[in-house]
Formats: C-alpha cells, structure tokens, sequence
C-alpha cells in the first residue's frame, strides 16, 4: 500500500537537499528556491510538472516501478533510497546487483561534469544508460536502443552498421573481445542471467558468433586506445578510461585525446557540430 505522506515527505526532503550544481544545471542569479525547483525536478526524470507536483502534494496515482526508477535517477538517490522510495510507493525494490540500472550518483555526477568530453556509463553487457552530449556527436545516441539490441556486443553480430564506427583493422579484436566477455559473463552469473540469454540468441542465429565462440576465449579485455572512423571527421585516435562501479557492475568511460594532436583538433570540431546537430 502506498504510503503517500511519508512519499511527499520524502520526495520533497530530496528535491530540497539537491543543488542545481550537482545535476549540471546553471544556478542564476535569482534563484530563491531551496534546492530544486519542482519543475526542474520533473524535468530530470523525464516526466510532467503537474505530475511530478501532485506526487509531492500527496494527490495523483499511485506511480509504476518505471516512473519510480525515473524519480530515483533524476533525483540522484543512493541505491537504499532508491529501495525507499519503491516501499513507499508501494512496490517491492528492483533487484540489485549486475542486473540494476540504477546508476550510482556519485557516478552520475561525475559524468554530469563532463559536458565537453565523450563519455557514457555502461553496463557489464555493454548497454549504454546514459551518455554526454559528446557522446553522443561520437557514438550516436546509443541510449535509443531496445531488447537485446542494448547490447553493443550483440549489435556487433547482427547489425552490421554497428561496425562502421570503429576502424576496419579493429574489427577482429572486437569480434574476439565481445565473444570472450560475453563466455565469461555466462560462467560470472550464471545460466539465468541476462548474458546466457544473449549467448543463446546469438548462437542460435549467427555462423560468426558461433565460430568465435568455438574457441572458448576469455580475458579479452579492451584496448586503451581506440581508432574511431567519425561520419563528419573521420579517422580519431582516442584514449579510453574506465571508472569502475563494482556495485552495479557499471562502467564509466572517457575518451580522450592528447592536446596538439589531429585527433584533438577533430574533438573541438565534433564539439561544434555535435552541438549544432543536437540543438
């Protein structure tokens, strides 16, 4: 049963808590509102003002496990608030582990601060949660994704454009590397888990992924370095760096490039015309 004052009473003590600052929003030079403002609020977890101020008034329906993973992310709760929140609304919390989506908010506000840099946080399958704009001029919007096709080491084997982006002379390491981190996800969680599920597909409808897989390779970990082929810029060699979320199993990665260098020159070009595509 939903527990609507102890909800409102919540949601708001967060809202106020949060600083425009720890979820990349400009401050300005008027603001009197302590914390968020509901509209703000609403508007981080993609869903109306009206609905959002209705929950917080103790009024409206009771939300859906999806709405509430929503509100959890856009307000940047710990995975025990998160918890909270879902008793409150009166639903059993998601499970936690390799499987949650919920993105850890210190994570979170790490990439937050990174607007002029591509990154996104992964998960141990390679389904992208969230990315920066940058990332997006990059890689393309990889959040759009449904089903299996989350999965970029799935898209790798059934989707040949997924390969386009990467360097021709790259291709063999990754068919190795996806095959290799998918075996050792299976043997990790588990004949249940969602990396089974994806190696059943896979072997069930791709002659490659069932070769590779023949070879019962593990420890094929991902270059540092990796060589982009851009629509817009062409050849990029960027430098990759991971953040570990042991937690949740989710991954930050940067990409970099050093100063000086054409690659480098090529970002702060892809920062304009990613900018421009976006807006």
């Amino acid at each position: 049963m939903i527990d609507r004052t102890g909800l409102a009473g919540f949601l708001r003590n967060r809202r106020e808590a949060l600083q425009p600052e720890d979820v990349g929003l400009p401050r300005g030079q008027r603001r009197r509102t302590s914390g968020l403002r509901r509209e703000e609020v609403a508007a981080l977890c993609n869903m109306s003002a009206d609905y959002y101020s209705r929950l917080e008034r103790e009024r409206g329906p009771q939300p859906s496990p999806q709405m509430l993973a929503s509100i959890a992310q856009g307000l940047h709760l710990s995975i025990d608030e998160r918890d909270h929140l879902f008793r409150l609304a009166g639903h059993n919390p998601p499970p936690r582990g390799s499987s949650s989506e919920h993105i850890n908010p210190g994570l979170l506000q790490i990439l937050e601060r990174l607007e002029d840099t591509p990154a996104e946080i992964v998960t141990e399958l390679g389904e992208t949660l969230r990315q920066t704009p940058m990332g997006v001029a990059l890689t393309g919007d990889r959040t759009q994704y449904t089903g299996p096709a989350r999965s970029i080491g799935y898209r790798w084997f059934t989707d040949p454009t997924a390969r386009d982006l990467y360097a021709p002379e790259e291709h063999g390491y990754l068919t190795r590397m996806y095959a290799a981190g998918l075996r050792g996800l299976v043997t990790l969680r588990g004949p249940e888990s969602r990396a089974a599920y994806l190696a059943g597909l896979l072997l069930d409808g791709n002659d490659e992924f069932r070769r590779v897989w023949d070879d019962h390779e593990v420890g094929i970990h991902p270059r540092q370095v990796k060589h982009f082929v851009h629509p817009e810029v062409g050849s990029l060699e960027l430098n990759c760096q991971r953040l570990v979320d042991p937690d949740q199993a989710h991954f930050l990665m940067v990409f970099t490039a050093a100063p000086g260098t054409e690659s480098y020159e090529k970002l702060q070009i892809l920062s304009v015309t990613g900018a421009q595509s976006l807006r």
